[in-house]
């Protein structure tokens, strides 16, 4: 199994856990070479991310030497790669084209709108234009945001011309840091603007077998997301929300994921909800991001990244269904941009009834930057309980008890 592990990801242990249960060999690839690479050539393989059409290249000479049977990315900046990876060593995938356009937000509007699927009205723009010339052209309120980023990086509400000229400024220098403009390449410099959808919001997770979606999970999202900026905290599975709901969420993303043509592998999408029914905010061609993950766990003790191994090596997992204890997890939100200096209360947090875990995943010494800057959390909360009310309440609590000391 050919692994895409971006040097920044929070997944690599998790994976490489999974595998190791399941006895499958695993290929881990990254950006950087491992000082580990002479001594284990057929286990460690560096790729160039930023290029596609070079990391393809430096896969097929791998795979040459040491056959690969399947490829997993776990971000967005690693969708893209995989896929053309995949297309090259005749493996089972996402075709290029339908990662393509999930990775860029803008692409996605378009391709959705045109199947008729219900998303924002949007507007393309570049950051090099004239921003109150754009603002003028908007509807208001409306939401700024790259087309290229995740985790809700650079995404601004606007209430009016002032405040878009504004979060477009703000996006400029978001975008123009050097590290990011190299992972939007192409797209670095282009924007979306489009209409604020009033609603609740929840996150689905779901698999991809030849076309088909199947979903496993829907997390409601307790904590309102109207902005200015949009971290997000909870997320709580199983839904609250009715039947009847749950399924139009269920047949709008199913839908979604369609017309981008997304074919195998993992899915995770986003959805805002109201009056008139669900509304795509984003679908995303990898697995829920973080450590997240942690909060999906099936019948057997069977990991999200357990499953998406035997998935992705072409193992029948219909039957693998969700545990039936309510399960959730909180990104704990940063408060304030600045220095890391302490953290207090993690063993008090750890003790509320029903808390799994407190990771506290930002170090001492460490700048953190709030949103829209800022793209991680200080760490992750879990619980599980009888209900999804006892899993909120507990994620709170645990919270209420945490202190951290930014300078």
């Amino acid at each position: 199994m050919l692994l895409l592990l971006p040097t920044t990801t929070y997944r690599t242990k998790a994976f490489v856990e999974a595998a190791l249960k399941l006895d499958v060999d695993v290929v881990a690839a990254s950006e950087q070479p491992s000082t580990l690479l002479n001594t284990n050539p057929e286990g460690l393989l560096t790729l160039d991310f930023s290029e596609p059409a070079r990391a393809r290249k430096q896969a097929q000479e791998f795979a040459a030497r040491f056959p690969v049977d399947a490829i997993i990315p776990v971000d967005e900046d690693t969708a893209v790669i995989a896929a053309s990876i995949a297309e090259a060593l005749n493996l089972k995938h996402n075709p290029v084209d339908a990662a393509i356009i999930a990775k860029n937000k803008h692409r996605m509007r378009e391709v959705l709108s045109e199947n008729g699927v219900q998303v924002p009205r949007f507007r393309h723009f570049s950051l090099d234009e004239d921003p109150g010339e754009v603002a003028a052209r908007v509807t208001y309120p409306c939401v700024v945001k790259p087309v290229f980023l995740s985790t809700s990086r650079g995404v601004m509400r606007a209430d009016n011309e002032e405040e878009f000229a504004a979060a477009a400024h703000r996006l400029d220098g978001i975008v123009s840091n050097p590290r990011v403009a190299r992972r939007g390449g192409p797209l670095a410099r282009d924007a979306l603007v489009e209409e604020f959808i009033p609603g609740f919001e929840v996150a689905v997770e779901g698999l991809m077998t030849d076309g088909e979606f199947r979903m496993l999970g829907i997390f409601d999202k307790p904590d309102p997301l109207d902005g200015p900026f949009f971290e997000e905290t909870i997320y709580v599975t199983p839904s609250r929300l009715s039947s009847d709901v749950q399924r139009q969420i269920i047949e709008t993303t199913a839908a979604a994921t369609r017309a981008m043509g997304l074919t195998g592998g993992t899915v995770h999408a986003e959805l805002r909800v109201n009056e008139h029914g669900p509304w795509v905010i984003e679908v995303a061609a990898r697995s829920i991001g973080g450590l997240c993950s942690r909060a999906l766990t099936f019948n057997n003790e069977t990991s999200l990244e357990d499953l998406i191994i035997r998935h992705a090596l072409g193992e029948d997992v219909s039957d693998v269904q969700r545990e039936t204890r309510a399960s959730g997890v909180m990104m704990i939100p940063i408060p304030g941009a600045g220095v890391l200096r302490q953290v207090l209360g993690v063993d008090a947090a750890k003790a509320v009834p029903n808390v799994e875990d407190v990771i506290i995943t930002a170090h001492i010494t460490q700048e953190i930057l709030a949103p829209p800057e800022g793209a991680s959390y200080l760490g992750f909360i879990f619980s599980r309980a009888d209900t999804p009310d006892r899993v909120e309440a507990a994620l709170r609590e645990a919270h209420s008890r945490l202190e951290f000391n930014i300078e």
